[in-house]
């Protein structure tokens, strides 16, 4: 079962890895990422952020999508976290279990806007988030599970 889909830039960190993991109850965190397959540096410092007690599961973004679409990961109660807009659309398009999107950090870049405390976007980006709330999924605005949570229809134009 997932229990929340996130994007956030730096992936996983303290914030994410403690306040998200135990607000959630999540046993499993999967950081679906293309980059980071490639990086060993990148995988062990994500693997130093796991909390104690929860498995990690580091995969690209298709064989992430291959895992959920199988059912492998529905004995989990799942938290999946990508990088981008960008990989959290692919993931959203391809995986109809996936009901609701949480942003939780974009970092400033070349042609974005900012929306929120720490969202960035591009025109590209706004229009998957559009789209994606077009097809029912619920996208919210939200750093750590203390903050209230953003509809990302208010912010987004």
């Amino acid at each position: 079962m997932i229990k929340l889909f996130r994007v956030d830039h730096r992936l996983l960190h303290g914030q994410v890895a403690f306040s998200w993991t135990s607000a959630l109850g999540a046993d499993c965190i999967l950081i679906a990422n293309d980059a980071v397959m490639k990086d060993d540096l990148r995988k062990t410092s994500i693997k130093l952020a796991k909390p104690a007690g929860v498995k990690l599961v580091i995969k690209n973004v298709d064989d992430s999508i291959q895992a959920i679409n199988s059912g492998v990961t529905d004995k989990y109660k799942l938290f999946i976290v990508v990088e981008s807009i960008a990989d959290a659309y692919k993931l959203a398009e391809n995986c109809s279990q996936i009901k609701s999107l949480n942003l939780g950090g974009t970092k400033p870049r070349e042609g974005t806007r900012n929306v929120s405390k720490a969202i960035n976007v591009t025109k590209e980006e706004e229009q998957m988030i559009k789209e994606l709330i077009d097809k029912g999924i619920d996208v919210e605005i939200r750093m750590v599970p203390n903050d209230t949570s953003i509809d990302a229809k208010t912010v987004i134009e």
